[in-house]
């Protein structure tokens, strides 16, 4: 065969006939993804922080210039270091349906105390929207999600802004998204039976201590007040429409947090969604069933088409 760089259309298929084998049918419009490992997206004081971006695949689409909506997820980890391959599996179902993911490290607790890692976020949509051609990402159709810590973080990446800091790593790059999506978020510290497994709640070395910079928060209760989202929520509040998901027998993080937060969106008139998981934990593969992606998918495709600020 003649050595040159053969397009696809080009090259000849082996089309001959072999006894005793069977050949499958293809379209070239089978579903895949294609994971980019570790991108540095920012470097923070020294730590180099990073995307796992995955992209959708199909032979038909690879070297094509076709744009995807792009959902910045964050990894749950209360708040501490994350393992942040956690995901990707589940991720990725939903990455194969027509979604750019970037799963974004942010600085745990132990490196920088809130709110950075909500500023981390927002550098890492920034970071989506100027490098989107090159993971073929719908800059109109940027949405920010989470579970656990990370549904917090994805709220506070809206509700705080930072563009005129040195924080922003990418000035003139806006990191406002088209919706926010909470997996059991860890959205509040103001109930005392917010995190039951918790055992020293609120003390220096809790979760929610820690990312206050090992405070205890018994005796701060205004830090309670800077650490939880529906004390920034008023009807002014400029928001995008948002999907929260929470499980009935969530040991870690009460469901009444997820309700509470819910109650406080509805009464500001903000769009808002609460589904509650019969019988779920904290987290599981109940949030990725194929009935929960539709709702998620419809949600997107809703938004990026609706919501302008």
């Amino acid at each position: 065969m003649e050595i040159k760089n053969w397009t696809y259309e080009e090259y000849p298929s082996f089309d001959e006939e072999i006894e005793g084998v069977t050949r499958i049918s293809t379209t070239g419009d089978e579903k895949g993804t294609y994971i980019y490992s570790n991108v540095e997206y920012a470097n923070m004081d020294g730590v180099p922080l990073h995307l796992q971006i995955i992209t959708p695949q199909t032979r038909n689409t690879i070297d094509s210039d076709t744009s995807y909506p792009c959902l910045v997820y964050v990894q749950g980890s209360a708040w501490l270091e994350q393992n942040i391959n956690a995901k990707l599996g589940m991720l990725s179902r939903l990455a194969e349906k027509g979604y750019v993911i970037a799963v974004v490290e942010y600085r745990h607790s132990g490196i920088a105390p809130f709110p950075a890692q909500a500023l981390d976020t927002r550098n890492a949509i920034r970071f989506m929207k100027i490098h989107a051609a090159e993971y073929h990402v719908d800059t109109d159709k940027v949405f920010v999600g989470g579970d656990s810590s990370g549904g917090h973080t994805a709220m506070f990446s809206q509700l705080l802004h930072d563009d005129e800091q040195d924080t922003n790593l990418y000035p003139g790059t806006n990191a406002d998204v088209k919706g926010i999506l909470s997996f059991y978020g860890a959205l509040s510290v103001m109930l005392q039976d917010g995190m039951p497994s918790t055992l020293n709640h609120h003390l220096p070395d809790s979760p929610e201590g820690r990312e206050m910079g090992g405070t205890n928060l018994r005796e701060y209760p205004e830090l309670c007040r800077k650490l939880s989202v529906e004390c920034y929520i008023h009807e002014d509040t400029i928001l995008p429409p948002i999907l929260m998901f929470h499980g009935t027998k969530d040991r870690t993080i009460n469901p009444r947090v997820g309700v509470t937060v819910y109650q406080k969106l509805k009464s500001c008139g903000k769009d808002v969604q609460l589904y509650l998981l019969e019988g779920a934990d904290h987290g599981g593969s109940e949030f990725w069933t194929e009935e929960i992606q539709e709702i998620v998918i419809n949600f997107l495709n809703k938004q990026k088409e609706s919501f302008t600020k």
